[in-house]
Protein backbone atom coordinates (compact mmCIF):
# COMPACT_ATOMS: atom_id res chain seq x y z
CA UNK A 1 0.00 0.00 0.00
CA UNK A 2 1.19 3.42 -0.79
CA UNK A 3 3.13 4.77 2.31
CA UNK A 4 0.16 8.02 2.20
CA UNK A 5 -2.61 5.56 2.30
CA UNK A 6 -1.73 3.53 4.96
CA UNK A 7 -3.26 5.24 8.22
CA UNK A 8 -6.59 5.95 5.41
CA UNK A 9 -9.98 4.62 6.87
CA UNK A 10 -12.22 6.57 5.10
CA UNK A 11 -12.55 6.10 1.02
CA UNK A 12 -14.13 9.01 -0.87
CA UNK A 13 -14.99 8.48 -4.29
CA UNK A 14 -16.12 11.31 -6.64
CA UNK A 15 -18.77 9.57 -8.87
CA UNK A 16 -18.87 10.76 -12.73
CA UNK A 17 -15.97 10.00 -14.64
CA UNK A 18 -14.20 8.30 -11.32
CA UNK A 19 -15.66 5.19 -10.44
CA UNK A 20 -16.39 4.48 -13.54
CA UNK A 21 -14.35 5.30 -16.47
CA UNK A 22 -15.07 8.22 -19.02
CA UNK A 23 -14.03 5.80 -22.17
CA UNK A 24 -18.07 4.77 -21.19
CA UNK A 25 -19.21 7.76 -22.12
CA UNK A 26 -22.21 8.06 -19.90
CA UNK A 27 -21.54 11.71 -18.65
CA UNK A 28 -22.13 12.92 -22.32
CA UNK A 29 -25.93 11.79 -21.91
CA UNK A 30 -26.31 14.38 -18.73
CA UNK A 31 -23.97 16.48 -20.84
CA UNK A 32 -26.56 16.70 -23.96
CA UNK A 33 -29.84 16.89 -21.63
CA UNK A 34 -28.21 20.06 -19.38
CA UNK A 35 -27.94 21.79 -22.71
CA UNK A 36 -31.57 20.80 -24.08
CA UNK A 37 -33.16 21.95 -20.03
CA UNK A 38 -31.20 25.04 -20.20
CA UNK A 39 -32.16 25.98 -23.54
CA UNK A 40 -35.78 25.10 -22.52
CA UNK A 41 -35.69 26.72 -19.34
CA UNK A 42 -34.44 30.18 -21.05
CA UNK A 43 -35.74 29.47 -24.48
CA UNK A 44 -32.35 29.88 -25.98
CA UNK A 45 -31.12 27.98 -29.17
CA UNK A 46 -28.91 24.93 -28.50
CA UNK A 47 -25.86 26.95 -28.75
CA UNK A 48 -26.26 29.95 -26.84
CA UNK A 49 -27.77 27.71 -24.12
CA UNK A 50 -24.61 25.52 -24.29
CA UNK A 51 -22.16 28.25 -23.84
CA UNK A 52 -24.05 29.18 -20.74
CA UNK A 53 -24.17 25.96 -19.15
CA UNK A 54 -20.77 25.89 -19.66
CA UNK A 55 -19.87 29.46 -18.23
CA UNK A 56 -21.66 28.25 -15.37
CA UNK A 57 -20.35 24.88 -14.62
CA UNK A 58 -16.72 27.07 -14.74
CA UNK A 59 -18.41 29.88 -12.36
CA UNK A 60 -20.28 28.01 -10.23
CA UNK A 61 -18.89 24.33 -9.83
CA UNK A 62 -22.37 23.48 -11.65
CA UNK A 63 -24.44 24.49 -13.98
CA UNK A 64 -27.20 23.34 -11.70
CA UNK A 65 -25.66 26.22 -9.44
CA UNK A 66 -25.40 29.06 -11.78
CA UNK A 67 -28.99 28.41 -13.05
CA UNK A 68 -30.25 28.53 -9.22
CA UNK A 69 -28.23 31.86 -8.42
CA UNK A 70 -28.87 33.46 -12.15
CA UNK A 71 -32.33 32.54 -12.79
CA UNK A 72 -33.86 31.29 -9.75
CA UNK A 73 -34.53 28.39 -10.67
CA UNK A 74 -35.57 25.35 -8.45
CA UNK A 75 -33.29 22.80 -8.46
CA UNK A 76 -35.95 19.59 -8.51
CA UNK A 77 -36.42 19.24 -12.26
CA UNK A 78 -33.18 20.46 -13.94
CA UNK A 79 -31.81 17.04 -11.53
CA UNK A 80 -34.39 14.48 -12.24
CA UNK A 81 -34.15 15.65 -16.29
CA UNK A 82 -30.72 15.64 -16.80
CA UNK A 83 -29.94 12.77 -14.65
CA UNK A 84 -32.84 10.21 -16.53
CA UNK A 85 -30.21 8.42 -18.43
CA UNK A 86 -29.90 4.83 -20.20
CA UNK A 87 -27.62 3.40 -17.78
CA UNK A 88 -26.12 0.43 -20.02
CA UNK A 89 -23.17 1.98 -21.43
CA UNK A 90 -21.76 1.53 -17.84
CA UNK A 91 -19.32 -1.83 -16.91
CA UNK A 92 -19.45 -4.16 -14.63
CA UNK A 93 -16.53 -5.24 -13.24
CA UNK A 94 -15.80 -8.10 -10.66
CA UNK A 95 -12.83 -6.82 -9.96
CA UNK A 96 -13.93 -3.42 -8.68
CA UNK A 97 -16.35 -4.66 -6.94
CA UNK A 98 -13.57 -6.88 -4.89
CA UNK A 99 -11.11 -4.34 -4.66
CA UNK A 100 -13.45 -2.17 -3.20
CA UNK A 101 -15.17 -4.25 -0.65
CA UNK A 102 -10.97 -5.34 0.60
CA UNK A 103 -10.38 -1.39 1.38
CA UNK A 104 -10.04 -0.93 5.39
CA UNK A 105 -12.23 0.94 6.30
CA UNK A 106 -15.03 2.96 4.81
CA UNK A 107 -16.15 3.57 1.59
CA UNK A 108 -18.38 6.77 0.22
CA UNK A 109 -19.65 8.53 -2.67
CA UNK A 110 -19.77 12.30 -2.72
CA UNK A 111 -20.86 13.72 -6.26
CA UNK A 112 -22.23 17.25 -7.78
CA UNK A 113 -24.76 14.88 -9.17
CA UNK A 114 -28.34 14.01 -7.35
CA UNK A 115 -28.34 11.08 -4.84
CA UNK A 116 -30.95 9.24 -7.28
CA UNK A 117 -27.67 9.52 -10.27
CA UNK A 118 -25.16 8.05 -7.39
CA UNK A 119 -27.59 5.14 -6.56
CA UNK A 120 -29.23 4.45 -10.05
CA UNK A 121 -25.03 4.54 -11.23
CA UNK A 122 -23.90 2.00 -8.59
CA UNK A 123 -26.80 0.06 -8.95
CA UNK A 124 -26.27 -0.43 -12.74
CA UNK A 125 -22.20 -1.14 -11.58
CA UNK A 126 -23.35 -3.66 -8.82
CA UNK A 127 -21.19 -1.98 -6.16
CA UNK A 128 -23.68 0.02 -4.48
CA UNK A 129 -23.96 -2.05 -1.70
CA UNK A 130 -20.29 -1.55 -1.06
CA UNK A 131 -20.71 2.02 0.24
CA UNK A 132 -21.17 2.85 3.66
CA UNK A 133 -23.08 5.92 2.27
CA UNK A 134 -23.44 8.46 -0.23
CA UNK A 135 -23.48 12.31 -0.33
CA UNK A 136 -25.08 14.34 -3.08
CA UNK A 137 -25.50 18.05 -4.24
CA UNK A 138 -28.75 17.79 -2.15
CA UNK A 139 -27.20 16.76 0.99
CA UNK A 140 -24.71 19.91 0.34
CA UNK A 141 -27.30 22.41 0.34
CA UNK A 142 -26.43 22.19 -3.30
CA UNK A 143 -23.18 24.29 -2.84
CA UNK A 144 -21.20 22.13 -5.22
CA UNK A 145 -17.37 21.14 -5.05
CA UNK A 146 -14.59 22.67 -5.36
CA UNK A 147 -16.73 25.03 -2.45
CA UNK A 148 -15.19 24.21 1.14
CA UNK A 149 -18.69 23.98 1.98
CA UNK A 150 -19.65 21.03 0.13
CA UNK A 151 -15.94 19.42 2.28
CA UNK A 152 -17.33 20.54 5.55
CA UNK A 153 -20.77 19.24 5.20
CA UNK A 154 -19.70 15.84 3.48
CA UNK A 155 -17.17 15.45 6.98
CA UNK A 156 -19.85 16.92 9.42
CA UNK A 157 -21.90 13.92 8.14
CA UNK A 158 -20.22 11.30 8.17
CA UNK A 159 -18.04 11.97 10.83
CA UNK A 160 -14.76 11.95 8.60
CA UNK A 161 -11.52 12.89 9.77
CA UNK A 162 -9.51 13.75 6.55
CA UNK A 163 -6.37 13.21 8.35
CA UNK A 164 -7.20 9.29 7.44
CA UNK A 165 -9.01 9.76 4.70
CA UNK A 166 -8.30 9.52 1.06
CA UNK A 167 -10.27 11.47 -1.83
CA UNK A 168 -10.31 10.27 -5.72
CA UNK A 169 -11.73 13.17 -8.81
CA UNK A 170 -11.04 13.32 -12.09
CA UNK A 171 -11.57 17.23 -11.40
CA UNK A 172 -8.24 18.92 -10.09
CA UNK A 173 -9.65 21.46 -8.62
CA UNK A 174 -11.92 19.45 -6.46
CA UNK A 175 -9.19 18.03 -4.87
CA UNK A 176 -7.78 21.11 -3.59
CA UNK A 177 -9.81 21.47 -1.12
CA UNK A 178 -9.85 18.02 0.02
CA UNK A 179 -5.64 18.34 0.00
CA UNK A 180 -6.02 21.30 2.34
CA UNK A 181 -8.60 19.70 5.09
CA UNK A 182 -5.88 16.72 4.95
CA UNK A 183 -6.92 14.38 2.39
CA UNK A 184 -4.73 12.12 0.81
CA UNK A 185 -5.73 13.00 -3.01
CA UNK A 186 -5.84 10.62 -6.07
CA UNK A 187 -6.43 12.62 -9.85
CA UNK A 188 -7.56 10.20 -12.09
CA UNK A 189 -6.87 10.87 -15.60
CA UNK A 190 -7.57 9.89 -19.07
CA UNK A 191 -7.32 10.13 -22.51
CA UNK A 192 -10.40 10.95 -23.53
CA UNK A 193 -10.14 14.37 -25.66
CA UNK A 194 -11.57 16.90 -23.24
CA UNK A 195 -11.35 20.22 -25.39
CA UNK A 196 -15.23 20.86 -25.24
CA UNK A 197 -14.90 21.78 -21.53
CA UNK A 198 -14.05 25.24 -20.02
CA UNK A 199 -10.49 25.68 -20.05
CA UNK A 200 -9.07 25.46 -16.63
CA UNK A 201 -11.82 22.78 -15.41
CA UNK A 202 -11.43 19.92 -17.91
CA UNK A 203 -11.45 16.73 -16.27
CA UNK A 204 -8.04 15.14 -15.82
CA UNK A 205 -6.04 14.02 -18.69
CA UNK A 206 -2.65 11.99 -19.57
CA UNK A 207 0.53 14.43 -19.43
CA UNK A 208 -1.70 17.35 -18.36
CA UNK A 209 0.89 19.22 -15.59
CA UNK A 210 0.36 17.48 -12.27
CA UNK A 211 -0.63 20.63 -9.31
CA UNK A 212 1.02 20.50 -5.86
CA UNK A 213 -2.33 19.52 -4.07
CA UNK A 214 -2.25 15.89 -6.08
CA UNK A 215 -0.71 13.01 -3.79
CA UNK A 216 -1.46 10.35 -6.50
CA UNK A 217 -2.20 10.27 -10.38
CA UNK A 218 -3.60 7.06 -11.77
CA UNK A 219 -4.89 6.09 -15.15
CA UNK A 220 -6.88 3.13 -13.87
CA UNK A 221 -8.67 2.78 -10.68
CA UNK A 222 -9.35 -0.88 -10.35
CA UNK A 223 -5.32 -1.44 -11.26
CA UNK A 224 -4.60 1.08 -8.42
CA UNK A 225 -7.06 -0.63 -6.16
CA UNK A 226 -5.54 -3.67 -6.19
CA UNK A 227 -2.23 -2.05 -5.42
CA UNK A 228 -3.21 -0.85 -2.45
CA UNK A 229 -5.10 -3.68 -1.51
CA UNK A 230 -1.81 -5.88 -2.25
Amino acid sequence: MPDRLKGCRDWVFDLDNTLYPSSCDLFAEIDVRMTDFVANFLSLHPDEARALQKQYYADHGTTLKGMMVNHGMSPDAFLAYVHDIDHSPLPVSARLRVALQALPGRKFVFTNGSLGHATGVTRAMQIHDVFDGFFGIEDALFQPKPHNEAFDRFVAAHGVNPENAVFFEDLSRNLAPAWRMGFATVLVQSDKDWRDEPDGVRPARAGDEVPDHVDYVIDDLTDFLEQVIA
